[in-house]
């Protein structure tokens, strides 16, 4: 899954089977000019950010399906959003720009966090290159059917070993996406998501993300304050940069589970997270103090197209997860070293 909870857009597998023969009859593959590939993602992304829709997103990865009903509305310069899990332990998730909150109504907890829309997928280099075309082939697979919705379906091979591959399926009129499959060493599947059912164009209704942000009464309130920093500043360095994946953001965090002991506030324990992406995809490493009593053996966790690699680096403990082959996780724990 993608890194971060908002929008992970990944998308649902049952239909899978029918795709090789829905592709054929569609006329089968069409490069796209490296120039093109960008302006294609670029399309993607902003669709994600600037449309109303409302819908039932399903993921399946590792075995295990999860869905959620998602709203997302767009007035001026504002963005609201809403999740709601269908399945499991009750979980809901609200945000209002940068600020977002997530709720679990039967512990009656709320975790408020600020943070920038990393989650969003494709990722896209903040800047205005076009390398992602450096790293991924763009080829167009002609149109299906996806949620009552016609759909464009793009297939993004990669150009290293460094990379997974993705089949996108994008709503033709306004481009957003409505599925995307993971796909691993030749072409498997790794994880799929999808809206089973989406409404474009809807009226926005921001009062159905707000109220609930509002009232927190009875619910024990978690702040997580995350502090900008970088890794030559925390006495970090990477000796070799992994190819494609440019550092986007660095941050303290308190560690995870310090708010269950009540360690928050000044002089709580904090961990180093550095997101790097490729444009297309993330990469997190996480770094902590090394603690006996916490800290297993080194583990590789793999869950659908989520790798976890955690491991001891000296007196630290750093774990790298995201969406991409194991050789690329071990390469940025190994290339991770710890400044004189």
């Amino acid at each position: 899954m993608l890194p971060l909870p908002l929008l992970a857009l990944t998308l649902f597998g049952a239909l899978c089977a029918f795709m090789p023969r829905a592709l054929a009859q569609s006329g089968g593959e069409t490069p796209v000019e490296p120039k093109d590939v960008r302006a294609w993602l670029v399309r993607i992304h902003d669709a994600a950010s600037r449309r109303n829709f409302e819908g039932t997103f399903v993921v399946s990865a590792g075995g295990v399906v999860s869905s959620a009903r998602i709203a997302h509305f767009c007035e001026g310069k504002n963005q609201y959003e809403r999740i709601d899990s269908l399945d499991g332990e009750p979980r809901q998730v609200f945000r209002y720009n940068d600020v977002v909150h997530t709720l679990w109504p039967k512990a009656r907890v709320a975790l408020i966090e600020q943070r920038d829309q990393l989650s969003s997928f494709p990722a896209l280099l903040r800047d205005d290159d076009n390398r992602i075309a450096e790293f991924y082939e763009l080829r167009h697979q002609g149109s299906d059917r996806i949620a009552g919705h016609e759909a464009s379906v793009l297939l993004l091979r990669p150009r290293d070993a460094l990379r997974y591959g993705y089949r996108l399926w994008a709503e033709r009129v306004s481009g957003l996406l409505l599925r995307a499959d993971v796909l691993g060493e030749r072409g498997r599947v790794l994880e799929t998501s999808a809206f089973s059912a989406v409404d474009i164009g809807v009226r926005p209704r921001p009062v159905s993300v707000l109220r609930p942000m509002k009232k927190l009464d009875g619910f024990r309130v978690v702040r997580h304050a995350m502090i900008p920093t970088d890794l030559e500043s925390e006495g970090w360095t990477l000796r070799e940069r992994v190819p494609g994946f440019r550092q986007v953001s660095c941050v303290k965090r308190p560690m995870e589970g310090a708010h269950e002991v009540g360690q928050q506030g000044v002089g709580a324990p904090t961990a180093l997270q550095t997101i790097f992406s490729d444009g297309l995809t993330y990469v997190s490493v996480f770094i902590e103090p090394f603690d006996a009593a916490r800290h297993a053996p080194a583990t590789l966790a793999p869950t659908g197209a989520t790798q976890t690699l955690m491991a001891r680096h000296g007196d630290w403990w750093i774990t790298v997860v995201g969406d991409v082959p194991v050789a690329t996780l071990k390469a940025f724990a190994d290339a991770l070293a710890r400044k004189r």
